[in-house]
């Protein structure tokens, strides 16, 4: 996903929901931390994860993705999308409310993507495991935008993590 397709789906996020602010817990969260090239496993992406704070039963969730979600006319047209979400879908580490990152620009028209901090989105997409999740962590490594000492920091504050996938993912932080 382009900037300017994830400034697209955060507008019309916003704009289906009515509401000025939105939280981005997915891989298209970097739109928030990094300008210029991204990733290629961040652009490859076709979704943008979308939630709203407070959104606890997912009812703004599930507008979104009845809206503008997959499969839906604004998917079709346009070749991405926006998936609704909830807070807890993702695995992050304590705090990382206060550590969100604000997006917005004149083409978000007035709504404010509220992305997650890059440590935050690597720990959550590692704790989540997939392959693409692995390979996207690896890009944002390679990159240099993330810091071993930070990354074992938060893991250390993931609230009920298994020890195991705790283990599991040190030694990929390590590595």
């Amino acid at each position: 996903m382009t900037r300017e397709q994830f400034e697209h789906a955060i507008r019309a996020a916003g704009a289906v929901l009515g509401v000025a602010e939105l939280l981005v817990i997915g891989s298209q969260a970097v739109h928030g931390s990094m300008s210029g090239p991204l990733p290629m496993e961040a652009v490859r992406s076709v979704e943008v994860d979308v939630a709203v704070r407070g959104d606890i039963e997912g009812r703004l969730a599930d507008l979104i993705d009845g809206s503008i979600g997959e499969a839906s006319m604004f998917h079709d047209t346009f070749g991405y999308y926006a998936q609704g979400v909830v807070e807890s879908t993702a695995r992050l580490p304590t705090g990382w409310q206060a550590r969100l990152v604000p997006f917005d620009t004149p083409a978000t028209r007035g709504v404010t993507a509220w992305c997650l901090e890059l440590h935050d989105l690597w720990i959550s997409k590692a704790v989540a495991g997939r392959e693409k999740d692995r390979e996207f962590c690896r890009a944002l490594s390679q990159r240099g935008v993330v810091m071993v000492d930070v990354l074992e920091l938060r893991l250390d504050t993931v609230p009920a993590l298994d020890p195991r996938v705790r283990s599991a993912v040190l030694r990929w932080i390590a590595s």
